[in-house]
C-alpha cells in the first residue's frame, strides 16, 4: 500500500477531503443549491473512498489472518492482537491535522461536550466487546475453511438489521428485508455442505460445529458493535469530524488491544511465540511481516467501518463488508486449496444479491433525500 512521493496517502487523503468541504451557511439562501450539490458529490466520494479501505483491508487481514494458521501459526490470542494493534499508525493523521479536531458540519449539535466520565466508559466498554468479538472471529478462522467462514459472516447482516431496527430506529423496507433472507439463504448452504467434501476430511466435524457457533456468535456481537458505535455517535459524542472516527478507532483499539495481550500472557500463549515464529513454515522473515501485514490491513478496514457509520448508517457498513464474500471463496481456492463447491457458488450469488438489493435501497434514500432538499428550498 505504498504511496508516491507526493502522495498524502488514502486515509489523511480523508482527511483533506472533510477540511475542504463546502459547508452550508444557514441564512444564505441564494448559494444554496450549488451548495448541496458540492457537499452531495463531496459526501459520495467520502463514503466511495471508506468502502475502499473496507474491502481492501478487509479482503488482505483475512487472507493474511488464514496464513498465520495454515503455516504454523497457534495463537489465538495472537490472531485476535493483530486485527487491532495496528491503531497507533492512525495518530499520524491526528498529529498532521490537528485542525480536524474542531471541524464542525453544518448539521453537529452545537452542545456542551460529554463528560469525560462517560467517553472513557464508552471507549472501554466498546474496547472490550471489540477484544470478545475479534478472539470470536480468530477461532471461527482457525477451525473453519477461508471460503466458509467469510461466508457465514453474512449472518452480521441479519443481526445487524434486527439490531439497528430497535437501537438505532433503522426503517426497515421491503428492498432491505429481501437481503436478510438472501443473505440468510447464503449462509444456510454453506451449513449444509456435504460432510464428505474436501475442505470437510481437513477440519472435522467437531472443528466445523466449533467454528460455525464462534463464526455466527462474532456476527452477533460485531453488529451490536457497530449500532452502539452509531448511537455513540448521535447520542454522545454529537459531533461530525473525522478525527472523532479516529478517536474512536484508537481509543477502542487500544482498550480491545489491552485485553488481548492480558489475555496472551494469561493463557501462556506468549511464551510459545517464539518457538512459533522459528518453526512457521515460510520463515521468520514472513512470520513477522505477515502479523504486521495483517495488523495494518485490519486497521485500514477498520477506518472504512467506522468511517461508513459515520457517513451513513451501522447497517449500511455491515452490508458493504459483506461485498468480500465472492472473493474470499475464490481466494481461499487459489491460495489454500479449498474446495469450490455447488453450494458455495450458490451461496456467493446469494450473497452478492442481497448485498445488490440493499445497495440499491440506498440510492434509492439519497435520490428521495435530494428531491425533498430541492422542495424545500424551492418553497422558500
Amino acid at each position: 500500500m505504498g504511496e508516491g512521493e507526493h502522495d498524502t496517502g488514502p486515509l489523511q487523503n480523508s482527511v483533506l477531503a472533510m477540511e475542504t468541504e463546502e459547508f452550508i451557511p444557514v441564512n444564505d439562501s441564494d448559494d444554496l443549491p450549488q451548495l448541496l450539490a458540492v457537499k452531495g458529490w463531496t459526501w459520495w466520494s467520502l463514503v466511495a473512498l471508506n468502502i475502499a479501505f473496507l474491502l481492501i483491508g478487509q479482503a488482505a487481514a483475512v487472507t493474511l489472518g488464514k496464513l498465520y494458521y495454515e503455516k504454523g501459526g497457534k495463537s489465538n490470542w495472537m490472531a485476535a492482537l493483530v486485527q487491532t494493534a495496528g491503531f497507533p499508525i492512525l495518530l499520524i493523521p491526528l498529529v498532521l491535522f490537528p485542525s480536524t479536531k474542531s471541524l464542525k458540519t453544518a448539521i453537529t449539535t452545537y452542545s456542551s461536550d460529554p463528560s469525560v466520565f462517560a467517553v472513557v466508559v464508552m471507549y472501554i466498554v466498546l474496547g472490550i466487546l471489540l477484544a470478545g468479538d475479534n478472539m470470536l472471529y480468530s477461532l471461527g478462522l482457525l477451525y473453519l475453511p477461508m471460503s466458509t467462514y467469510s461466508l457465514l459472516t453474512a449472518t452480521q447482516l441479519v443481526f445487524s438489521t434486527t439490531l439497528s431496527f430497535f437501537i438505532n430506529a433503522q426503517k426497515l423496507t421491503l428492498l432491505i428485508c429481501n437481503s436478510v433472507v438472501l443473505l440468510t439463504l447464503s449462509a444456510s448452504l454453506v451449513v449444509v455442505q456435504p460432510v464428505g467434501s474436501t475442505d470437510s476430511k481437513k477440519y472435522s466435524k467437531e472443528k466445523h460445529v466449533i467454528g460455525f457457533i464462534c463464526t455466527v456468535l462474532a456476527s452477533a456481537a460485531y453488529a451490536l458493535l457497530l449500532s452502539l458505535m452509531q448511537i455513540s455517535f448521535e447520542k454522545l459524542i454529537k459531533r461530525e469530524t473525522f478525527s472523532v472516527v479516529l478517536d474512536m478507532q484508537i481509543y477502542t483499539s487500544l482498550v480491545a488491544s489491552c485485553v488481548c495481550v492480558v489475555g496472551l500472557f494469561a493463557s501462556g500463549e506468549a511464551w510459545g511465540l517464539k518457538n512459533e515464529m522459528e518453526g512457521f513454515k515460510e520463515g521468520k522473515t514472513v512470520y513477522v511481516l505477515g502479523l504486521v501485514g495483517s495488523a495494518l490491513a485490519w486497521q485500514v478496514s477498520s477506518v472504512g467501518v467506522v468511517g461508513l457509520i459515520f457517513l451513513v448508517s451501522s447497517l449500511f457498513s455491515n452490508v458493504i463488508s459483506m461485498l468480500t464474500l465472492p472473493l474470499a471463496p475464490v481466494a481461499g481456492v487459489l491460495f489454500y486449496g479449498e474446495s469450490m463447491t455447488w453450494e458455495k457458488i450458490v451461496a456467493m450469488f446469494l450473497a452478492a444479491m442481497g448485498c445488490s438489493s440493499y445497495i440499491y435501497q440506498q440510492y434509492l434514500d439519497d435520490m428521495n433525500s435530494q428531491a425533498e432538499e430541492s422542495e424545500e428550498l424551492g418553497s422558500s
